[in-house]
């Protein structure tokens, strides 16, 4: 029988990018590049939060969060860049990286945090945003050791804590 620590260890395949966003100024839209450099002094190199250290410098949601929240709004889809999320990544649930580290792309990062649902969803989703977005909102991550990160890449959990 497994153990807790080795249950929370056992992922059943990587993720992979579905989608990268970045912000390069205030009330934007959001830029879709292939790929992207991430720095830990920087977060992602060219986003307008870029150069701030600290627990939210990069952003990711899951792609199968993407069809919930449709569903939660009677929408046919939601794009990803409505929801400001800087990655997309499918095939992972996110929540199971809680205080872990994960190579994505070339760079390494670490779980900081839930990333929580702001009063934008309510304009950009429709009356009811807010609350369809919550425990849809994806996650927080810091950038440990730089890398490059382009769509199609891997998201891989690190083995421990």
């Amino acid at each position: 029988m497994l153990t807790l620590d080795e249950l929370m260890g056992n992922f059943p395949r990587q993720g992979v990018v579905e989608w990268i966003g970045i912000r390069q100024g205030r009330n934007q839209p959001m830029v879709q590049p292939d790929a992207i450099e991430l720095d830990p002094a920087a977060g992602i190199v060219g986003d307008r939060y870029g150069g701030r250290s600290g627990r939210r410098q990069v952003t990711l949601i899951q792609w199968e969060h993407l069809v919930a929240l449709a569903s939660l709004t009677g929408r046919e889809s939601v794009a990803p860049e409505l929801l400001r999320r800087n990655i997309v990544v499918r095939g992972i649930n996110l929540l199971a990286l809680k205080d872990r580290r994960f190579h994505l792309g070339t760079a390494l990062l670490e779980y900081t945090g839930l990333c929580h649902p702001c009063s934008r969803m309510e304009a950009v989703l429709g009356p009811g945003g807010y609350n369809a977005m919550r425990g849809h909102g994806g996650i927080t991550a810091r950038v440990v050791e730089a890398g490059r990160l382009s769509r199609g890449d891997g998201l891989r959990v690190l083995p421990g804590h």
